[in-house]
């Protein structure tokens, strides 16, 4: 059986990087007593991958895995068994069964995803930016310089934001995410900083992602669903 795994990195679990979450993850299912599927061949390793993970320092209430399961356990079982023995700023969210097929899986599926983008005490920029949000979207292209390791080019992200705009005191973000077309809140920060004439400095400010979707619409039309919408419970 085929599960994907909600779960939230808040707290100091945001500087711990990709690979330590997924060795965290691998500890955790063994000491929770789940009967995880292996790989076959001279090295096993847990059948198990990690859609769109974060970059170190940003916390989020929706990163996902799949993994494959031997002996079925009901959905809430196998929440309560991995909170328990879970650290401080990690929480399982939510266990559910997917299909089965490479289609189906998180990874591949990966379209979109909403973040929260709020300003540290003090360090809101100087000019009156809750006011600018509606001018910076309504632009026909957003360019900035994207760096690679051999060269830098010139990119037009406005047609990866999806949605921006305020709510209370924080910025909202529905951006591209995934293999196809993807962006970073930081690259949206810069282009709005830069817009408003201000310095970007990647501290002023922090990250929270809050879901990651699958577009299950056409080309001319986006029909998003959240990853743990497409799993189904486990009774």
């Amino acid at each position: 059986m085929k599960v994907r795994v909600k779960f939230a990195k808040e707290g100091a679990m945001k500087f711990i990087g990709h690979l330590d979450i997924m060795r965290y993850f691998q500890k955790a299912i063994k000491r929770a007593g789940i009967d995880v599927a292996y790989s076959e061949g001279f090295s096993p390793h847990m059948i198990m991958s990690f859609a769109a993970p974060l970059g170190v320092g940003v916390t989020s209430t929706a990163e996902y895995f799949d993994m494959e399961i031997n002996t079925p356990i009901s959905g809430k079982e196998a929440v309560k068994r991995l909170n328990e023995v879970m650290v401080e700023g990690m929480e399982v969210k939510s266990f559910r069964k997917i299909p089965d097929g490479k289609a189906n899986a998180a990874m591949a599926l990966v379209a979109a995803a909403d973040y929260y983008v709020e300003f540290r005490e003090g360090m809101e920029p100087e000019t009156d930016w809750k006011n600018k949000i509606e001018d910076f979207v309504r632009q026909s292209e957003i360019l900035i310089v994207k760096k690679t390791k051999k060269n830098e080019k010139e990119v037009d992200i406005r047609p990866y934001i999806y949605e921006m705009r305020l709510e209370e005191s924080r910025i909202f973000l529905k951006l591209a995410a995934g293999s196809v077309k993807n962006t970073k809140p930081e690259l949206i920060m810069e282009a709005f900083l830069a817009f408003l004439g201000q310095e970007f400095d990647s501290f002023c400010f922090t990250i929270h992602r809050a879901e990651v979707y699958a577009d299950k619409g056409t080309e001319e039309y986006r029909n998003l669903i959240s990853l743990e919408d497409l799993g189904e419970e486990i009774e």
